[in-house]
């Protein structure tokens, strides 16, 4: 199994909710000198999306080139075309993942900001209200929605500024001088060093030469653990490796604790549930949100391992979308992480094997036979999914 590659003395920064992320984000913009390189799933159509895209344009009146890439599939055809309008009259250079599905069934997740290659945004944070639901456009939320991102600094932005570029490349046509410009960007001066001298690795899924980076990642963490696993994450579907491989950790002594988000799609809880039988009887404990929607991908390994990005933990993220994650190997930054999980956890409801015995053979059957069409799905159309 090939070892994730870390670069050591970045700067990483972790930012909770859109409401530490937002202003952020719009300052690096704000601030942008030379270029901006910005890729969503969903960039909605609120009052917070606006100011975004208000950011942007304002950039790109200022002469800095902004590209801009959201999947059509996650921010919508309606407001795809509207942006397309309003960026295109602002001078931003715009572009939006797989119309219409002509290019497969992927999608892409990911959510990356690049600034004049200097500083760099990746996590899990849609350009959306904290406040409205993600999947019911409008509908309020009772807290916050929970999710986090990074701000990064340090020479791990050369890596995040090519996988970037070469994404808006992949989404488009581009003739020949417009290739040259884009690497003569990737020559400007590396960045300098973070004034904390953090290990970081940054790790994508593509259907290319990325294909189980991701997976990677979390499966040598777990195989490594010594003492715990935290994993917080809004849809618990993942193949047989993984569930494995945290099953391996428990027997092994590990304290496993996975904290799942539950309430937004029936059909993803009804899969998730058909897991807890086996998860609960190899000693991994369960925990289900409810206070809010839960949109963090996050986890903690130990004392020093922790990452932060727009991968779920199932089929589609694992094995089929294009995802980015941040994996950190730093004492401080895996404190704060396990300190957002365990609150979450404190927030959450504990599953107990006594209580799932109490449910009736018709719930049963319905689990059973939502992870048997989950399973299907995903080996039609998920290459590795097991």
């Amino acid at each position: 199994m090939r070892s994730v590659t870390y670069v050591a003395n970045n700067d990483i920064t972790l930012l909770e909710t859109g409401q530490q992320l937002f202003p952020a984000m719009i300052a690096a913009i704000d601030a942008a000198r030379h270029d901006i390189l910005f890729e969503t799933y969903i960039f909605a159509e609120d009052a917070v999306a606006r100011g975004i895209e208000a950011a942007l344009i304002r950039a790109a009146g200022r002469g800095v080139k902004v590209r801009v890439l959201v999947d059509w599939f996650g921010t919508g055809h309606r407001a795809c075309c509207r942006r397309a309008e309003a960026f295109a009259q602002a001078g931003v250079q715009y572009r939006v993942f797989n119309p219409w599905f002509k290019r497969g069934i992927a999608r892409t997740h990911r959510k990356i900001t690049v600034v004049d290659g200097e500083i760099a945004f990746v996590g899990g944070i849609n350009i959306n209200d904290d406040m409205l639901c993600d999947y019911e456009p409008y509908r309020p939320l009772s807290a916050p929605r929970w999710d986090f991102a990074v701000q990064v600094r340090g020479p791990l932005l050369a890596q995040i500024h090519f996988e970037a570029q070469a994404q808006w490349m992949r989404a488009g046509r581009l003739d020949l001088l417009s290739r040259i410009e884009l690497f003569r960007e990737t020559r400007r001066a590396p960045p300098t060093e973070g004034a904390r001298p953090m290990r970081a690795a940054f790790v994508v899924r593509d259907n290319l030469r990325n294909r189980r980076t991701i997976q990677r990642a979390y499966l040598q963490a777990i195989g490594q653990a010594r003492k715990s696993v935290l994993l917080a994450n809004p849809y618990f579907a993942p193949g047989r490796k993984f569930r494995e491989a945290l099953a391996q950790a428990a027997r092994r002594g590990v304290q496993v604790t996975l904290l799942i988000g539950v309430g937004e799609f029936k059909m993803q809880d009804a899969v998730a549930r058909s897991f807890y039988p086996k998860l609960l009887a190899d000693g991994i404990d369960v925990v289900e949100y409810r206070k809010t929607q839960l949109h963090a991908k996050i986890a903690v390994v130990d004392d020093d391992w922790a990452t932060v990005g727009s991968s779920n933990c199932d089929g589609l993220s694992l094995f089929l979308n294009q995802e980015a994650n941040i994996v950190v190997k730093n004492a401080a930054f895996a404190r704060a992480v396990r300190t957002h999980i365990e609150r979450g956890i404190a927030d959450g409801e504990v599953v107990r094997m006594e209580d799932f015995e109490g449910i009736g053979w018709v719930r049963r059957v319905r689990y059973e036979m939502a992870y048997l069409l989950y399973k299907l799905t995903m080996r039609i159309f998920a290459i590795g999914y097991a």
